[in-house]
């Protein structure tokens, strides 16, 4: 254990000692010099701290103190009451107030404690109350501005993290001081009642068992009263004031010192003004040589201020252009513009109201909400989506980026509003033709006056931002396999890790690597499978990966433990599944088509075949397009991955499913077969 620990639990142990045994006059001595020395430090380590947390254990510091402080109390009123001696230190301290006249030093010794309670005491009691409060009641809004900062790409994830530790620390500091300071005044209350005590059975002590005259007792039990008085209420005091500078220190950015100098001589034109009513008194009965003396010092300080606010240090231009350059070419600032956002949203300076909370603008919370219905629906953590204005884009143009690429684009008329009518022949609504940029509708813009007759008419009317935010949210969808890293992974790992710590260490670090399930999670993605379902994925990675560590393959048979989320994701509510089907003929030329390396497996059929099976599934494509229902193909689990393979490159939208994929309990319909001749 470190002397530093040690010293602390030996100091805890030697309160509970002076509460039962009595002490030496000496060590009582060597006690109270050491509590006026701990009360003198903490004070000016008050002074000294920029923000409140910076003296985070002051509390618990205020709980211990207090509870030493009580300790001497008793050792000295044992002390006192029956040896009529409590150490040289409070004999000094008692004889030197009274200093001959035990009434007049009882006096200023009642004032002490009247400041120390009435004052001090009860001002730190109330601004501690009122510093919780509003600490407490101003969490909610410092959460909110920390998730805004952290969606603009203002702050990291780290950073967001620290600020929210630090909200917490501030209204846990807060609350602790709130109920400390109720230390510090029941301090003050005792040591009134502990004074009343000596003085009172001193008196009759000193009397009855000690044979001594009233004279000689007042004298004896009213030096000694006070002296343990003052050495006990002097680092109270000091504690009590201490308390008050900890919890008023709002906004600040250096010591105590710095701030009310800086702050108190801001105006040296003010200390003329002081000067000079200053002088005035002097004309009065009061001191003129006093008044004069201190006018004269004021006006000189006013001067001396104000003309080094005149005259500011001027930065030798040649030193700066120096330290400009040195910082040009510090090698931290050439690493720092290799970052890059994993997510970019840019737009021109006509949408800056989307994302200006002052002008009634919400995109960022929009993009918190998509970030939490992303996490639900895929299963990983978006990243933070930096927002900025860029000027070079036209006024009403955005963009959205992935990894630094231009993924999408689009424009919004932030005074008009979308409506789509894909269903309605006969479109004869006034507004500007556009095209939806989420999913490719055709839309026109149209103004506010138009908006019910739209609706009215079976226009789906949408708002700018809400068009924008579908966008983003389809956008991040379908790049979702490109964002997932290794780093991610790690992280989703790490989760797995809380609650199946078996199930993770049986898939990592052997027989797969992060690599290698990050892989798999991407291939998942991609296909617009949601990874949420963890424990089942590692559940078939620790089946099948000691069998190949292929990825592909090894993405295969989890999408065959998913079978009943893919089931549910395709599937109508009747359990029934309208899909294409895949002839005996191609399945078979398929399969014998494979080509097994080293590297992996792929398809490898002539470039006529493919093109003539690309027809084919096309034109069946095609056919469920006009009904309005997903293109879903259905073939045997040996070949899926392969006629994916060949499927995405021409049409990314079709989705591919084996029978495997789909429970036992689904009415698969076949509207179409791809064959060739």
């Amino acid at each position: 254990m470190k002397a530093r620990d040690l010293s602390v639990l030996l100091g805890v142990i030697l309160i509970i000692i002076m509460l039962i045994i009595p002490l030496p006059g000496w060590l009582l001595s060597v006690l109270i010099l050491c509590n006026i020395s701990i009360a003198l430090i903490v004070i000016l380590v008050s002074m000294n701290t920029q923000e409140a947390l910076q003296f985070s254990v002051f509390p618990t510091l205020l709980l211990l103190l207090t509870l030493f402080r009580l300790g001497l109390n008793v050792s000295t009123t044992r002390s006192i009451l029956s040896e009529a001696q409590a150490g040289g230190v409070v004999e000094t301290f008692g004889s030197f107030v009274i200093g001959g006249n035990p009434l007049v030093g009882f006096v200023v010794f009642i004032i002490l404690v009247i400041i120390q309670f009435l004052v001090i005491t009860k001002g730190a009691e109330r601004v501690s109350e009122v510093s919780a409060r509003f600490t407490l009641d101003a969490m909610p809004g410092k959460q909110m501005s920390i998730d805004a900062d952290l969606n603009a790409g203002l702050i990291s994830e780290q950073q967001a993290k620290e600020r929210r530790e630090k909200v917490e620390n501030e209204a846990d500091f807060h609350g602790s001081m709130d109920g400390a300071s109720k230390f510090v005044k029941g301090d003050a209350i005792a040591g009134i009642i502990i004074v009343l005590i000596n003085i009172i059975f001193g008196l009759i002590i000193g009397m009855v068992q000690m044979d001594m005259t009233f004279q000689e007792a007042i004298n004896t039990f009213m030096r000694l009263t006070v002296g343990d008085g003052l050495v006990s209420q002097i680092p109270a005091l000091l504690i009590s004031t201490a308390t008050g500078i900890v919890v008023t220190r709002t906004a600040s950015t250096g010591n105590l010192g710095t701030e009310v100098s800086g702050q108190l001589l801001q105006y040296p034109k003010l200390l003329y003004i002081a000067a000079g009513t200053i002088f005035l008194l002097g004309l009065t009965p009061i001191n003129f040589f006093l008044t004069t003396l201190l006018g004269g010092l004021l006006a000189l300080s006013g001067y001396l201020l104000q003309r080094q606010t005149a005259e500011p240090d001027i930065p030798d231009p040649e030193e700066e252009d120096l330290t400009e350059s040195s910082s040009m070419k510090s090698s931290e600032n050439v690493v720092s513009l290799l970052n890059m956002d994993p997510i970019e949203f840019e737009f021109g300076y006509a949408l800056i109201p989307l994302a200006d909370s002052s002008q009634g603008g919400d995109l960022l919370d929009r993009i918190i909400m998509i970030r939490r219905q992303l996490a639900i629906e895929l299963g990983i953590v978006i990243p933070v989506v930096r927002i900025r204005d860029n000027i070079q884009l036209n006024p009403n143009e955005y963009r959205l980026k992935i990894k630094g690429n231009e993924v999408a684009k689009g424009e919004l008329l932030l005074d008009h509003y979308l409506a789509m009518a894909p269903d309605i022949e006969e479109d004869d609504m006034e507004g500007i033709a556009t095209e939806e940029p989420a999913f490719g509708l055709p839309a026109k813009w149209i103004t506010e006056e138009y908006k019910d007759e739209a609706e009215l008419s079976g226009y789906t009317v949408v708002d700018p931002p809400s068009v924008v935010s579908t966008h983003i949210t389809e956008i991040i969808k379908k790049y979702a396999y490109i964002l997932l890293g290794r780093e991610e992974t790690k992280q989703l790992i790490e989760h797995l890790r809380e609650s199946y710590p078996t199930l993770a260490e049986e898939v990592t670090p052997e027989p797969l690597n992060v690599g290698d399930v990050q892989k798999v999670l991407s291939k998942l993605l991609k296909e617009n499978i949601s990874i949420r379902n963890l424990p089942v994925i590692f559940e078939s990675l620790a089946d099948f990966a000691r069998l190949t560590n292929d990825t592909e393959l090894l993405a295969e048979y989890v999408r065959q433990a998913l079978s009943p989320q893919i089931t549910k994701q395709y599937v109508h509510e009747d359990m029934s599944l309208r899909v294409i089907t895949v002839s005996g003929k191609i399945e078979k030329m398929v399969a014998e088509n494979i080509q097994q390396t080293e590297h992996g497996n792929y398809l490898s059929l002539d470039p006529e075949t493919q093109q003539e099976i690309i027809k084919t599934i096309h034109h069946e494509v095609e056919k469920l397009a006009i009904q309005e229902e997903t293109a879903i193909l259905l073939c045997s689990p040996a070949i899926r991955m392969y006629l994916k393979q060949l499927v995405e490159r021409f049409l990314p939208q079709v989705v591919v499913l084996s029978y495997n994929e789909l429970e036992p309990t689904v009415e698969v319909q076949s509207v179409g077969v791809v064959n060739i001749a």
